[in-house]
């Protein structure tokens, strides 16, 4: 940015890479450096990634953010009744596998219909299919497939750091100062929590 320095917006949360060239060019990257083995990757439903993850990723799953989906299904909600809503959802993602969890949405889209949010409702039917993969996997591990809210956490301490400082004179600035800060995170005790524990994935692959 010529006169007023290089800003990270992938940093700041402004999603500059969704278009699939983008997405082409970083799953590119990460394949190169030898990222494999993937059986699931878990996003908003950013279609340049998902289209891109085909090419590069085609035996991984895909499954959609389970609260950016209802975040989707909010936007069709008047304020009065997010609440209740809300409650709704969460009974979905609760239940104890996944035809279970397709029967409750079921339901839960018949109960938005009465309460007149047919868009809603509309929204839970034809998304919900795409944020139960998670089921897939050890029941340990669910809640934490269920969503990327955790990732976009650790993001909010990076975006802290950078917004602090403003304007970067190169993305070569901007990357070190967001490295720094998750190496400080790593040293904490946040960095000592095992998020999943993958002995119970390889477990259930030799069951398989």
């Amino acid at each position: 940015m010529p006169g007023g320095g290089w800003r990270n917006r992938a940093i700041e949360g402004n999603h500059p890479k969704e278009d699939k060239a983008s997405w082409t060019a970083s799953l590119r990257r990460l394949k190169e450096r030898g990222l494999k083995g993937v059986r699931l990757f878990v996003s908003d439903k950013c279609l340049g990634l998902v289209e891109s993850l085909a090419e590069f990723y085609p035996e991984a799953l895909w499954q959609r953010c389970a609260v950016h989906f209802y975040r989707n299904v909010w936007t069709a909600v008047p304020t009065s009744k997010v609440k209740e809503v809300a409650a709704m959802r969460k009974a979905i993602h609760a239940q104890e596998d996944r035809a279970a969890a397709r029967q409750k949405a079921e339901q839960v889209a018949a109960k938005l219909k009465e309460m007149k949010l047919a868009d809603a409702a509309a929204l839970v039917l034809a998304g919900i299919e795409e944020t139960l993969y998670y089921y897939l996997f050890p029941r340990e591990h669910w809640r934490c497939l269920r969503t990327y809210n955790p990732l976009e956490r650790l993001l909010r301490e990076v975006r802290r750091s950078t917004r602090a400082v403003g304007a970067f004179p190169d993305g070569k600035s901007a990357l070190m100062l967001a490295a720094a800060r998750l190496r400080h995170l790593a040293g904490t005790k946040w960095g000592t929590r095992r998020y999943l524990d993958m002995n119970r994935l390889a477990e259930t692959s030799e069951a398989a």
